[in-house]
């Protein structure tokens, strides 16, 4: 019985890996991948199903105990132009009015 590979099998998922690795390590948009990983868009459909169903954490856990890589996260950060917070909560001043009755 023949099997049937799903999606786009030129990548092979060893190159998938590599950019996921580069995206991490270099903190860089999916979109400034450079182009010898493969097209972005691509790589970023195949990580974001393999997140989704648990293959990454699988092949991560696979590759430490391996000791292939040895990945420890230390620090996060966020980008803060995407936090939106009510002003009120900042301590913002309010706006009062300036004319005097």
């Amino acid at each position: 019985m023949e099997t049937w590979k799903r999606g786009n099998v030129k990548i092979q998922n060893i190159q998938v890996i590599n950019a996921i690795l580069y995206i991490a390590e270099q903190g860089c948009k999916w979109r400034g991948l450079p182009e010898h990983f493969g097209k972005w868009y691509i790589i970023y459909m195949r990580a974001n199903r393999w997140a989704k169903y648990g293959v990454l954490d699988q092949v991560f856990t696979v590759l430490q105990e391996a000791d292939v890589i040895n990945n420890q996260v230390d620090h996060i950060s966020l980008d803060s132009t995407i936090v939106k917070v009510n002003p009120d909560v900042t301590g913002a001043l309010k706006k009062r009015s300036t004319s005097h009755r």
